[in-house]
This record gives structure tokens, C-alpha cells and sequence, in this order.
């Protein structure tokens, strides 16, 4: 239905539940961001579906993570039920047409697709100190790591060369801990046994090379559709630390090597962040702001992120201020943090005298939403 300037989402409703029209996403504002929320079971997953879909059709390359594993199923061609027969006629979708997707699958272990891989030095002493859930005194030693790492010209790429790197820096504490601060073998040692407990799960499959490529993801095909990276999530959410980080990792790296490119008729690239919560739950403070710094940035290198989650309270305010698109399903309100998210989820959207938002929020059924999309003059 849409045209080549938008993606079709669905169709809005006149009070009395009638059909008023058919509501679009504008791909030149597909960059501005977006935010999926909404309890389990409300449809989130088939609007991160219909939107990745979209993108993919006006040949915008889409990265998506597969949590439950059922995203993974838009590389085959769909078949008529009654129920979404029923549901395309409602909002008058003409014609209603099944297809198949280009999709490429990526595993960090490399059992469900194409292992992706980072060096240790890619990653960084602050993802890396995260990634272990490192105190403040074992962070600066994390960071008096790297910095000797760089002075002495030593390569980090895997988990072993951080061990070596480590155990060279246990030996040499009392010369390092004149030049750098205190630098103590307690610290370095707790440092090696989460080391360890990462190795055992399965953590070392990602660092190495060779390095995943940000060019990797911005494929087209030949009939001009952007090709959909589907990452197997199923396995990698046993620890949800290793997938936050390597979100936050792989956001950066798009930060960094991405031209400046200003407003686009359409984006570069799609990135739709599953489990958004995980990415900031228990983030330092500096994390926190350097995420919020390439959300608000990134916009102008043609890239838009895309948090899906269930609570819009799960995004921090600076974050959430930069999210332009949202689609709000039903959320439930039994406890008072409840009540809560669904007074912020209302206060997000502009007042409509024809309903109460926080109402209607409480009432969506499953595959409804309150949705909110940047129009014409932004």
C-alpha cells in the first residue's frame, strides 16, 4: 500500500472503531529513531516484523536480534490463515501478498549462522570492564591495561592475549603501580577468574579475528532490497551481559566508521535493539551518557536504532528524548511501577481529545497500538 517514500503500518481507528485511514512511517524520517514497547504477548514482535519487512522492501539494509526465534522465519514465504486474511481486510490492506525475505543469519557462536567476531582492543576497556562487571578499582586496572597495551605496541585480540597481557602486569605491579597508581595482584587475580568464567561461557568464540566488518551489514540485493541480518540471539540471551555489550560495541562501531551523510530520502541502515532493557540495566553512569551521545549523533550518519522492550521505563529519559517514532502496545497496570509506565508511556504522546491515552494503553488489544510517527514537517 505504501508508497516509495513510506512504510505501511497498519490503519487508525475513528472513535466508534470504524476505519479512518492508512498510517505510514516517512523513510526520511526512519532515522529519527524509534521505540517498541508493550507487554509479552501485545504484538511487539510483529511490528518490529512489519517495520524490518518495510525497510527491507525500500532497500534499506535492517539488523535485528532473534531473542525467541521466531524472526528468523521472513527468509521463507508466509501462507494465508483466516485470522490474517481477516485482519488485512480491516485495515485495508490491498493486495495483501506474501513473500520472502533476503536474510542473513550471524551467531557470536557460530553455530546458527556466520560467527561474528571482535578484537579485545575493539571492544575497549569501558565495554570490556562492563562486559565483566568489573568494580571501580578493577576497571582502572582494566584501563592501565590497555594503555600499556597501546604503549608497547601489543596486540589485543582474544581472550588469551588479555590473560598474558594481565599476568605480565601482576609480575610488574610494583614497578607499574609507581607510574599509574596502585595496581595490586588481588585486583588483577579477580580480574583473570571473570576472564575465566567468560571463556566457560563460550565468550571466546566472539573475540578474535578476523573482525566482523560494519560493510557486512549494509548489503543490498540485486532487485534493490536491503538485506535483513538476523542475529541468533537464543543461546547468546543465557548471558544477557555478552548481548548487551555486543550491541553497545557494535552501535559504536557504527558511530565511528560511518561518514557524516546528514538527512537522507531514506537510512544507511536499521537497527532494532531487542531486550532494550539489558543494555542499560545496572550501566555506569558514563555508559549510559556515551549511549545517549551516539543515539543522538548517529542520526545524522544515516543510521536509526530502534529499542524494542516491554517498559518505556527501561529507557533512560535522555535516550527516550531522542526517539521520534513509537508504537505503544497494551501494557498491564496491577503494581504501582505499572501504573507508573503507563502515565510516562501516555505522557509521551501528544493529547488527543477523541481519547484518554492512559486508557487506551490499559484497553489495546493484541495487535493494536497507540502510534506516534514524525509527518511531514517533522
Amino acid at each position: 500500500m505504501a508508497d516509495d517514500t513510506s512504510i505501511f503500518i497498519g490503519a487508525s481507528r475513528k472513535p466508534d472503531d470504524s476505519y479512518q485511514r492508512a498510517e505510514e512511517l516517512l523513510l526520511r524520517y526512519g532515522n529519527r529513531h524509534g521505540l517498541i514497547t508493550g507487554a509479552t504477548g501485545t504484538g511487539k514482535t510483529v511490528s518490529l516484523q512489519v517495520l524490518a519487512e518495510g525497510f527491507s522492501n525500500a532497500g534499506v539494509p535492517v539488523f535485528c536480534a532473534d531473542i525467541k526465534g521466531d524472526l528468523s522465519g521472513i527468509a521463507m514465504m508466509g501462507e494465508a490463515k483466516d485470522f490474517l486474511v481477516k485482519r488485512a481486510e480491516q485495515v485495508k490492506l490491498d493486495p495483501y501478498q506474501f513473500q520472502e525475505f533476503p536474510v542473513i543469519f550471524w551467531d557470536l557462536f557460530g553455530e546458527q549462522g556466520h560467527p561474528i567476531r571482535a578484537t579485545i582492543s575493539e571492544m575497549g576497556p569501558l565495554l570490556m570492564s562492563r562486559l565483566m562487571n568489573l568494580t571501580e578499582a578493577q576497571e582502572g586496572v582494566m584501563n592501565i591495561a590497555f594503555r600499556i597495551a597501546d604503549e608497547e605496541g601489543l596486540l589485543l585480540l582474544d581472550l588469551k592475549d588479555l590473560q598474558a597481557l594481565l599476568a605480565n602486569i601482576a609480575e610488574r605491579s610494583d614497578q607499574l603501580s609507581a607510574r599509574y597508581g596502585n595496581v595490586t595482584k588481588p585486583s588483577v587475580g579477580a580480574i583473570q577468574r571473570t576472564l575465566l568464567v567468560l571463556e566457560q561461557q563460550g565468550a571466546a568464540n566472539f573475540f578474535g579475528e578476523p573482525a566482523l566488518r560494519i560493510a557486512d551489514l549494509m548489503r543490498t540485493t540485486r532487485d534493490g532490497r536491503g538485506a535483513v541480518s538476523v542475529l541468533a540471539a537464543d543461546k547468546l540471551m543465557m548471558n544477557p551481559r555478552l548481548y548487551a555489550t555486543f550491541l553497545l560495541w557494535l552501535m559504536s562501531e557504527l558511530f565511528e566508521e560511518l561518514p557524516e551523510v546528514g538527512d537522507l530520502e531514506r537510512p544507511k541502515l536499521v537497527f532494532f535493539f531487542d531486550e532494550a532493557h539489558l543494555l542499560f540495566e545496572d550501566a555506569p553512569k558514563v555508559l549510559i551518557d556515551r549511549v545517549e551521545q551516539v543515539v543522538r549523533l548517529i542520526r545524522s550518519k544515516g543510521v536509526g536504532v530502534y529499542f524494542v522492550t516491554q517498559n518505556p521505563l527501561d529507557i533512560p529519559e535522555k535516550v527516550l528524548a531522542q526517539l521520534g517514532n513509537r508504537v505503544q502496545h497494551a501494557l498491564r497496570a496491577y503494581t504501582p511501577r505499572e501504573q507508573q509506565a503507563v502515565r510516562t508511556a501516555a505522557e509521551t504522546f501528544r493529547p488527543n481529545p477523541d481519547f484518554d491515552c492512559a486508557t487506551a494503553i490499559t484497553q489495546l488489544a493484541t495487535g493494536e497500538a497507540l502510534v506516534s510517527m514524525l509527518e511531514d514537517k517533522g
